[in-house]
């Protein structure tokens, strides 16, 4: 029995980082209770991604299974987001942090304009700020939302890295197979797989 607790403390230590890392991968966008939340600084959106000629009404949070025309939306949850010009970036992931990229690594991108492959330039928009992009390659994005107050305080900005072309099946995989690797040790310490050989 003793033993059967250790297995189960290692798996649970192994598991622990993946599943952490699957909760805080994605930046700036979160999703609660089924819906893409956008958090730009302490302002939220409403953060969906459609990509129409290959998935229709299809909403994504953020990975996007084809390099296709995109079109980001976000719907304000804050007044103070439909008073402030919002701008949008997309870049390719030229930071090498992949899904920990965050605005210290995206500042430090010593020419960001040629790791630029579209510019939204501030817009106010009252309700929905929509941004379209046709991706012609896959790979490793990173999104960036900025809000620009008009007091001269600091800015509010989001970063989301994602991907395009994302068919994978993330961590599924290995968290089944410790799953099952965790059963045939219970198996195995019990005396349940010696009694089937016999």
């Amino acid at each position: 029995m003793k033993s059967l607790q250790i297995l189960a403390g290692l798996t649970g230590m192994l598991l622990l980082p993946v599943l952490w890392q699957q909760a805080h991968a994605h930046g700036g966008v979160v999703e609660e209770a089924d819906i893409c939340v956008i958090k730009i600084s302490y302002l939220k959106a409403h953060f969906k991604i459609y990509q129409p000629r290959t998935s229709g009404h299809k909403e994504f949070c953020e990975d996007l299974p084809d390099a296709t025309e995109s079109i980001f939306v976000m719907e304000y949850l804050h007044d103070e987001l439909r008073r402030v010009p919002v701008d949008f970036r997309i870049i390719r992931d030229v930071t090498g942090k992949g899904r920990f990229a965050r605005w210290e690594d995206v500042a430090a991108i010593e020419d960001l304009d040629s790791a630029t492959v579209m510019y939204q330039p501030p817009l106010v928009e009252p309700d929905v700020f929509t941004a379209l992009y046709d991706f012609t390659e896959e790979g490793d994005y990173i999104g960036v939302v900025t809000a620009t107050p008009d007091t001269g305080e600091r800015l509010h900005i989001a970063v989301f890295p994602f991907e395009v072309g994302h068919t994978g099946f993330g961590y599924w995989p290995l968290i089944i197979g410790l799953l099952l690797l965790v059963q045939l040790a219970y198996l195995y310490m019990s005396g349940r797989l010696a009694r089937w050989w016999r």
